[in-house]
């Protein structure tokens, strides 16, 4: 009688839920990109123009059952790149709006800064962030539109951006 009670509770306790593996909500949203000092606007001409990586961005957003975003969360990025100069200097990373082609404003900052900058001894090397505060509204605008956005990493050599890449959500 015990098994047959826990059973039934466990069973009303899952139907309750709401949650599926094909519901919207499910599990973290993920997008990647992959870089090149090319895909700037103007494309790269320095010592970085053999640039190039992939990045993977995935945001921890509270959802409804139809995929919209219902509050702030956070984002973790990992980019792996190379094809850099030895030593060279990574000192901002972010996602900005804009299309190819087109700049844009950094809207989510990795929190990588000159004062927190970091060196590529070989010209390779992993750039990871993680628990990156991004607001609700800037969730959905990327989740809405992820072609509309480019996650660029910028160095001391080239402050605009070495290399960047439009999103594409997985």
């Amino acid at each position: 009688m015990k098994r047959y009670a826990l059973v039934v509770a466990v069973a009303i306790l899952s139907a309750g839920c709401g949650d599926s593996p094909t519901d919207p909500s499910d599990g973290p949203v993920v997008f990647t990109s992959a870089l090149a000092a090319s895909n700037e606007v103007p494309p790269v001409t320095n010592a970085d123009r053999d640039a190039r990586g992939t990045v993977t961005i995935t945001f921890s957003v509270p959802r409804d059952s139809a995929g919209v975003v219902t509050g702030p969360g956070t984002a973790n990025f990992s980019a792996q790149v190379s094809g850099f100069p030895a030593g060279t200097v990574a000192r901002a990373a972010h996602i900005h709006p804009g299309a190819a082609g087109v700049n844009g404003s950094p809207l989510v900052d990795t929190g990588l800064t000159p004062a927190t900058a970091i060196t590529l001894a070989d010209g390779t090397g992993t750039l990871a962030f993680s628990g990156i505060a991004i607001s609700q509204a800037n969730a959905q605008a990327i989740i809405s539109n992820p072609a509309g956005f480019y996650f660029n990493i910028h160095t001391v050599l080239t402050p605009g951006g070495a290399v960047r890449g439009q999103l594409v959500q997985q």
